[in-house]
């Protein structure tokens, strides 16, 4: 049991993806993309836990569950669920929260009444040693 009062820290960040992000047809963006938004959230996480930047050791079970579109607008959570002397472990998923609308009109996009959980992930960092 890990009764570390940063177990459960949560930190959200929300993008909205241009159409120049669209990288294959049917306006789809690569998973990379998400990924990327995974790095930015624990990148926050390290420096609200421990003060530092802190370094991706490794991502594991990466679960791409539902497309993510050029259009979309999805917020990334990284949540805290193991803290060791340098580690720490992270549970990540990112959802849709908004979607573009083209078949109403081409500027058209609506709030999604429940979001759609498009990638799901587990991953590690690491910090310095404390001094």
């Amino acid at each position: 049991m890990n009764d570390d009062p940063r177990v459960g820290l949560s930190v959200t960040h929300r993008r909205y993806i241009p159409y120049s992000h669209a990288h294959y047809g049917g306006n789809l963006v690569d998973g990379a993309y998400v990924l990327g938004m995974f790095g930015d959230v624990a990148t926050e996480v390290c420096i609200r836990t421990d003060g530092d930047e802190g370094l991706f050791a490794s991502y594991e079970d990466v679960q791409f569950k539902a497309p993510l579109r050029a259009g979309d607008v999805v917020e990334a959570t990284a949540t805290v669920t193991h803290v060791g002397r340098r580690s720490r472990r992270l549970a990540f998923e990112a959802r849709v929260v908004c979607r573009a609308r083209p078949d109403k009109s081409p500027s058209a996009a609506e709030v999604l009444a429940e979001p759609i959980t498009v990638v799901t992930a587990t991953g590690t960092v690491v910090v310095p040693p404390a001094s």
